[in-house]
């Protein structure tokens, strides 16, 4: 040491003063040989108190195991190098307190004899503004989740206040395109109903005036022709309104259901008898077989509409000459009813719209109807648990088939 001090110490002393950082050079023994005034000042040092000290004095406690070996390593390679690259380092004062710091290291050799000199510089500034700026950069990325969350949660309710707007829209918009539909089934039922009437009345009312010219004996034949006219236009007329005020009652809620046993034939009978004042010339319907001993549990009024109507349609769109087949198909629990006809068919692109409300097909507009009998049956079968099928091609025919629950309930 003393060799170093003698012969370059005015040296070192002249160019370690000339700078901020702190100088500490130490031999290959790790005793201090010489430091600088920054270097004392930094470690809590006065000026030549570090000299012949080791340099474990400058380490803290935690960090002096492996230390000496690092030394002798770097001595040993001889290349000037950053200390503790890529890991924190510490400084220990005089007092015991520690600091982080930075070290270059640079051996070098004076008249054969080896020494390390390091570079230290004080980072706690530097470590503190590192601090705030994590601090500073977690707060504001704890800001940025909130206010990402903030905007998550804006976004969803945005959404549900759109679904919301665009349900309200669809609920309007489903309510007028009901209320222009309503408007049109209004003026079309109107125009029904104008037609419906106007025709029978007109017919009852030629019938009535000629059945008073013929006043004689012999004229009865043609009396009893137009009496008979005169019935069939007030039955039809009759069952327009019953329709009209099944619809109402469906509508309303009003509608009730009284089941009954009863034989199959009893409803059978009436209403093909009903029916045969409406045949056209030629056309006859056959009788179901094997139905005399057949005992239902139903509603025996809806049983009837159900029958009347798909009889009375096949008779209606069927031409003269032709014969309706009624078929009765008993199952488990259920009773099935098949009516068979040779009449004009159903379109097959107006199919789907069959059981529609005030519905008719092309090929049916010039016959008399109003369009409700088969949206009347089929709602009723509904509420009861019944259904109502078809197959029908234009021109060769239709099949319709009615099944509902008839079981009879044990006593």
């Amino acid at each position: 040491m003393k060799v170093f001090d003698e012969k370059k110490g005015n040296i070192f002393k002249i160019l370690s003063e000339a700078i901020s950082e702190g100088i500490v050079i130490v031999n290959d023994k790790h005793e201090i040989v010489t430091s600088n005034d920054a270097g004392d000042r930094m470690f809590g040092y006065e000026h030549g108190e570090l000299i012949g000290k080791n340099l474990s004095v400058l380490i803290p406690q935690e960090y002096r195991s492996n230390h000496h070996v690092q030394v002798n390593e770097f001595m040993e390679n001889s290349d000037p190098r950053q200390m503790g690259h890529g890991r924190d380092l510490y400084g220990k004062r005089k007092d015991g307190s520690t600091f982080p710091v930075e070290a270059g290291l640079n051996p070098f050799e004076v008249y054969g004899s080896k020494y390390v000199m390091a570079l230290v510089t004080d980072i706690s500034v530097r470590k503190q503004q590192e601090l705030q700026i994590r601090e500073l950069n977690n707060e504001l990325e704890l800001k940025i989740e909130k206010r990402t969350q903030a905007l998550k949660e804006s976004i969803i309710e945005l959404e549900k206040e759109v679904v919301k707007r665009k349900d309200a829209e669809d609920k309007i918009k489903e309510s007028l395109r009901k209320e222009r539909e309503l408007g049109e089934l209004k003026t079309k039922f109107l125009s029904l109903v104008s037609h419906e009437f106007k025709t029978p009345l007109s017919g009852i009312l030629t019938s009535a005036t000629l059945v008073e010219k013929y006043k004689e004996t012999s004229q009865q034949d043609k009396r009893e022709k137009h009496l008979k006219t005169i019935q069939n236009k007030v039955k039809y007329l009759n069952n327009i309104l019953n329709d009209f005020l099944s619809i109402e009652r469906l509508e309303s809620g009003r509608e009730t259901y009284k089941y009954s046993t009863f034989p199959l034939s009893k409803v059978v009978n009436e209403v093909i008898y009903n029916a045969n004042m409406l045949l056209k010339e030629g056309q006859q319907i056959n009788y179901p077989k094997n139905i005399d001993g057949i005992q239902v549990y139903f509603d025996e009024k809806i049983l009837e509409l159900s029958l009347t109507n798909l009889i009375n349609n096949a008779i209606k769109y069927s031409p003269e000459n032709t014969s309706i087949d009624v078929i009765v198909l008993p199952q488990k629990d259920a009773m099935s009813i098949k009516i068979i006809d040779q009449g004009i068919g159903i379109p097959a692109k107006e199919q789907k719209f069959i059981f529609n409300r005030y519905f008719r097909a092309e090929n049916a507009l010039l016959n008399q109807g109003t369009g409700i009998g088969l949206n009347i049956v089929k709602s009723h079968l509904n509420n009861i648990g019944g259904t109502i099928i078809f197959e029908s091609e234009e021109n060769k025919g239709s099949a319709f088939t009615i099944t509902f629950p008839s079981k009879i309930p044990k006593s």
